[in-house]
């Protein structure tokens, strides 16, 4: 077996992050990318700067036509089709090089970014992975390459994150040829000029809704609402769809029959992790722009870059996105491994590529929660940089932070995707696929023993932070062990705990990313090398370090009473002490005198 290649034994089940060790030269990084995934990325690049950025501005003018325009082009490019087979005329690359495109094309405006997730994820991919052969060859091809575009139709005015309660019907008619199809949805992404839409509705009085492929036609009771008005996202065409008796063919059936609110999760899954990925270049762009504002910008005689406060936001905002990286590429990773090695055991395409994605829900959950909220925090200081000018719309800030505000409400909200994510690992617990309960139980025995007073051994780059990382496991297994055996399954019922459980998790999945990340780097190209990503992962422990602290104890003092409660309380203090505490400001001071001397994102 070569070194690259991946077996069942050696690749963590998604989740498996908390209970297991994963060494550095186990995670992918964006260093790792192939010289053709550089090639794609910097084509991308290219045509985002040739046909995008320089138009921004009329993308905050309600363009719907430049945003159809640009999708066009990125068709006659084969963007659209990177995740297709080549069967159906797409490129079929993998899951990473999917990411990587995704992340690239979406950085200059949000309008193009969501046009593009919209038809190429929820759009196209539900086909590709449900559609019979037929379905697949007769629509596939002309989503790949931009002939046709696609959108969604799950949402309707009473069933936003309660995806399976919507009221639209399906009939099927008298000679069992057609469904009719008739309700209202809202909030659909491309639907302004889309040929095809997947719509999800509800036959009869079953318990899940069915998803079917439904052509736009307005001559088959198909009509729209007006552009909505949007804080956000101007040239991405959202309007409400009304169907009134819309006859789809029975071939039109996406899946089977009640299986309709597996497909939308299914796809749900896909676009967190991708959203991540859109999310990506937008924080390199307006690091970029800011930090070019702060370097030119005098007052005082100086450029406003050499003060303190402006290195702070730098510093941070770079790590942040350094973070975002190294997290969304190491999971892409895991999961076209996961793919390859399911095709590799006999499945099919769309099963290996379903159970690949199905396998890191996880991940994607946290993923999606981390990054999106990182781009808002980015742009939000973005405009603090440029002061009052930040709030004109004649600089690319005020648009930036306008178009990242979504990210926290697609693909379900951020609230959502938090209990999500404790909640379905504590599913993959109860199934085996996740050894939490002997773990939490070594956690609980510690908290009763006496406390090592021996002076551990970090001359190692990064092993105080390693330790520190497996002692932040302990907290999640120390908190969420007490929480589920206090409510058992009524632990969904407990929205607060499980939200301060999940800000834990996501805090030890991100930063324990970068570190490896960085460890990885340094054993190949030497720590000088590395000395800015350095700063940056123990920057981001730091405050990750002081997030779980404030997280875990919320979630024990709202559970937990008397002697148990102390034991936490100092367990927490035990688990999130450092041997070594990292001068904060020398780290910011390191990162921020790089970007400044780049006057660009250089990681």
């Amino acid at each position: 077996m070569s070194k690259t290649e991946t077996t069942q034994k050696d690749l963590l089940r998604g989740g498996q992050f908390l209970v297991k060790e994963t060494k550095a030269e186990d995670v992918f990084t964006p260093e790792d990318f192939s010289e053709e995934q550089k090639m794609m990325r910097d084509s991308v690049k290219e045509f985002v700067d040739r046909e995008i950025w320089p138009k921004k501005e009329e993308f905050e003018h309600k363009n719907y036509a430049l945003t159809e325009e640009i999708m066009r082009k990125a068709g006659e490019m084969g963007l659209l089709g990177v995740a297709v087979p080549e069967e159906y005329g797409g490129l079929g690359m993998g899951f990473v090089t999917t990411m990587l495109v995704c992340d690239y094309i979406s950085g200059a405006t949000g309008s193009v970014a969501t046009a593009f997730g919209a038809h190429t994820g929820i759009g196209t991919l539900p086909i590709t992975l449900y559609g019979t052969e037929e379905q697949k060859k007769k629509y596939v091809p002309k989503l790949a390459t931009g002939e046709w575009f696609g959108a969604y139709a799950l949402t309707e005015p009473g069933a936003g994150s309660d995806a399976n309660s919507g009221k639209t019907k399906a009939v099927l008619s008298e000679d069992g040829k057609t469904y009719s199809i008739s309700g209202q949805k809202m909030w659909i992404s491309n639907s302004g000029f889309c040929h095809t839409m997947i719509v999800f509705a509800r036959i009869e009085d079953d318990k899940y809704i069915t998803g079917f492929i439904v052509e736009n036609d307005p001559k088959n009771g198909i009509s729209m609402g007006e552009e909505e008005k949007k804080l956000g996202i101007h040239s991405s065409s959202t309007r409400q769809v009304f169907f009134n008796e819309t006859k789809v063919p029975v071939e039109n059936m996406l899946g089977e029959r009640g299986e309709g609110f597996k497909i939308a999760m299914n796809a749900l899954n896909v676009g967190r992790i991708k959203l991540a990925a859109a999310s990506l270049d937008a924080q390199r762009r307006v690091i970029a722009n800011a930090v070019q504002y702060a370097n030119e910008r005098i007052q005082f005689n100086v450029p406003i870059s050499s003060f303190g406060a402006i290195k702070l936001k730098l510093a941070e905002m770079a790590t942040n996105s350094y973070v975002s990286e190294s997290a969304s590429y190491r999971a892409g990773k895991n999961i076209e491994d996961r793919i390859a090695l399911r095709i590799k055991a006999g499945n099919s395409h769309q099963e290996a590529e379903l159970k690949g994605v199905e396998e890191y829900a996880i991940e994607c959950s946290i993923l999606k929660v981390a990054v999106s909220e990182d781009v808002q925090n980015c742009a939000d200081e973005g405009i603090q940089i440029y002061g009052g000018m930040g709030y004109s719309a004649d600089t690319p800030m005020e648009s930036a932070w306008r178009d990242a505000r979504i990210a926290r409400i697609y693909e379900g909200t951020n609230e959502i995707n938090r209990m999500l994510a404790v909640g379905m690992l504590v599913k993959k617990a109860m199934k085996g696929h996740v050894d939490l309960l002997n773990p939490a139980q070594e956690v609980a025995s510690e908290l009763m023993g006496i406390p090592s007073f021996e002076t551990p051994d970090y001359s190692e780059l990064l092993s105080e932070e390693k330790a520190m990382i497996a002692k932040l496991k302990k907290v999640f297994l120390m908190v969420a062990g007490s929480a589920v055996q206090k409510y058992g399954t009524e632990l969904e019922e407990h929205q607060q705990t499980l939200l301060a459980a999940a800000d834990i998790l996501i805090e030890i999945y991100m930063a324990e990313s970068a570190i490896l990340r960085t460890e990885k780097n340094a054993k190949r190209s030497g720590e000088d090398s590395q000395k800015e990503q350095i700063a940056m992962s123990r920057l981001y422990l730091y405050h990750a370090v002081d997030i779980i602290t404030v997280k875990a104890k919320e979630a024990i003092l709202s559970f937990s009473e008397g002697d148990e409660q102390r034991a936490m309380l100092m367990g927490l203090k035990r688990f999130t002490k450092y041997q070594n505490m990292p001068n904060i400001g020398d780290l910011r001071r390191t990162v921020a005198d790089k970007v400044i001397a780049e006057n660009s994102y250089p990681f």
